[in-house]
């Protein structure tokens, strides 16, 4: 396969206003996620930007950003539309779809992930981490995987996903990681279906390609990298960063 990873990243959270530039050790955030990205090593990375500071930031630091006007519906059309200038011909068959929100994100995880694509017949991949707490099974902002592992495999379909605490019964749940690989032709798919009704009833983008008998399949991995939402996690990732400056 020949990847591309595109980061979408805007200006407007509500939470955290300015995330992709707040500081982590002198370096904007999503210039750390860029850096994970380009030290995975697996082809050309790229920003995805609704605002032009973001772009000039990316820039500045000797990456490639493309600006996709704000009325986007969500990041992944952001990702198709920026895909589409930067790559025309269609050279990528695959796209890496990495939110601007992860600068903890190890970069083998992504290496995970495109084997996960290229490993078998599914559409789009995804990543998983076991649940480790009672909090996290019920915490409606952890997206919930109906997948299983038998016999210690890595690589699993994807079933549902869901803000509840899901499959029912005893066993281990399993946290969606919200990074994703695309193949090309799935990606273009997606983007000019409508939004489902499990879409817009659990507000789960991924939905709308299950709903439309599109394959995701699962890599498990053993923790998930958290995104910074809040000012809290954003001392977190400094913590955690101490070192990569």
């Amino acid at each position: 396969m020949n990847p591309i990873i595109l980061i979408p990243a805007r200006m407007a959270s509500t939470r955290l206003p300015g995330k992709p530039l707040a500081d982590i050790h002198g370096k904007s955030m999503i210039v750390h996620v860029l850096d994970r990205a380009r030290e995975a090593g697996l082809g050309p990375v790229a920003v995805a930007a609704g605002e032009p500071e973001i772009v000039a930031a990316v820039r500045a630091a000797g990456g490639t950003a493309v600006l996709v006007a704000d009325d986007v519906p969500s990041g992944t059309d952001r990702v198709h539309r920026a895909l589409a200038t930067l790559d025309p011909e269609g050279k990528h068959d695959a796209v890496i779809n990495l939110q601007g929100d992860l600068p903890t994100m190890p970069p083998a995880l992504l290496v995970t992930l495109l084997g996960a694509l290229a490993s078998g017949e599914a559409d789009i991949a995804t990543l998983v981490a076991p649940v480790t707490s009672a909090e996290e099974a019920a915490a409606s902002q952890v997206v919930k995987c109906a997948c299983a592992f038998p016999d210690g495999a890595a690589v699993a379909p994807a079933l549902y996903f869901s803000r509840h605490p899901i499959p029912w019964g005893e066993g281990p749940l399993f946290h969606h990681i919200g990074v994703y690989a695309y193949r090309r032709t799935a990606l273009e798919r997606f983007v000019a279906l409508p939004a489902s009704p499990l879409e817009l009833r659990e507000k789960l983008e991924q939905l709308r390609a299950l709903e439309a008998g599109m394959r995701i399949v699962a890599a498990r991995v053993d923790h998930a990298p958290f995104g910074v939402d809040t000012p809290d996690d954003l001392e977190r990732a400094r913590k955690a960063l101490a070192g990569h400056h």
